[in-house]
């Protein structure tokens, strides 16, 4: 009995009739994009969540550059109150490791807190008006700035997502310069040196409050309204405690917190973020200025 002849060998792949890749037609494709089902060589497909897309495919479901830009956002904390705290800490350590005793908050100052700190007398002979923002930046002890960047790092992370950075910063510096104006006023021509984030902290502090309040929302019944009555009580009646910082810093913050942040249904044009923010620190700068020369 005779067997039949074997199976003729199969063809070359390149005779098989497999399809090209739809980038490089003198490219045979084994394989195709799940999404649209064009055949595409390694090359040309991206490893996907199921299967594997052509780049065409992957571009079109990548978002635009606004939402990546916003996903990115969500996954940082905030850049501009990171920035604060980093340079508010970083002129602590300096000016510890220039005199070491000031980073324990003792009585005497050392000759960079003097040329940082804010006084009306020192404003009045030598018109270093950088003093009015400097101040902002200094802090007297690990008590003093621990504090102070706590209360930053809180109500940055809430109040930056909100507004956005550039109107952050600029509240931030409506409330340092508020509170500089304070200063000026209530100090008279005493020799005490202010220094601190609170007046700019104050301002942030009562923003918030605003907000909730704009957005229907018991301040009282959150933590913002408790932090804020707390400190005003010991505004006022712990001394050494700068009153005219404290106050003139929540002045400056509930005025742009008015206008900043309105409830979501009545909606303020954008400008008015940059707007109000900006005219209350030009105000704050102003009214320091003519304290001085009225003085």
């Amino acid at each position: 009995m005779s067997l039949p002849p074997p199976p003729p060998p199969a063809p070359p792949l390149h005779q098989q009739g497999l399809p090209h890749c739809y980038r490089h037609p003198n490219r045979e494709a084994g394989r195709s994009c799940t999404r649209c089902g064009r055949p595409a060589c390694g090359e040309c497909l991206v490893q996907a969540t199921v299967g594997s897309h052509c780049l065409d495919c992957a571009k079109a479901a990548r978002p635009d550059v606004r939402t990546r830009a916003k996903f990115w956002n969500a996954r940082h904390l905030a850049l501009v109150t990171s920035v604060l705290i980093a340079v508010n800490v970083a002129i602590f350590v300096i000016i510890g490791i220039d005199d070491p005793g000031t980073l324990t908050g003792r009585s005497t100052v050392s000759h960079l807190q003097v040329n940082l700190g804010l006084n009306r007398l020192l404003l009045i002979e030598t018109h270093e008006w950088y003093r009015l923002i400097s101040s902002g930046f200094l802090h007297f002890g690990f008590i003093h700035i621990g504090f102070n960047m706590l209360l930053l790092y809180q109500l940055g992370n809430l109040l930056e997502r909100a507004l956005g950075r550039v109107q952050f910063g600029l509240l931030y510096f409506a409330g340092l310069l508020g509170g500089s104006l304070g200063v000026m006023l209530v100090t008279g021509r005493s020799f005490g040196l202010t220094g601190g984030a609170s007046g700019a902290v104050f301002g942030l502090m009562t923003a918030a409050a605003i907000g909730l309040h704009r957005q229907g929302i018991n301040v009282f019944s959150t933590g913002i309204g408790t932090t804020l009555i707390l400190n005003l009580v010991l505004t006022f009646t712990i001394s050494g405690i700068s009153i005219g910082g404290h106050v003139g810093g929540a002045i400056a913050g509930a005025i742009c917190g008015w206008f900043m942040l309105q409830p979501r249904w009545k909606p303020a044009p954008k400008w008015v973020g940059y707007a109000v923010p900006t005219t209350v620190a030009l105000i704050s700068l102003i009214g320091s200025v003519i304290v001085v020369y009225l003085a």
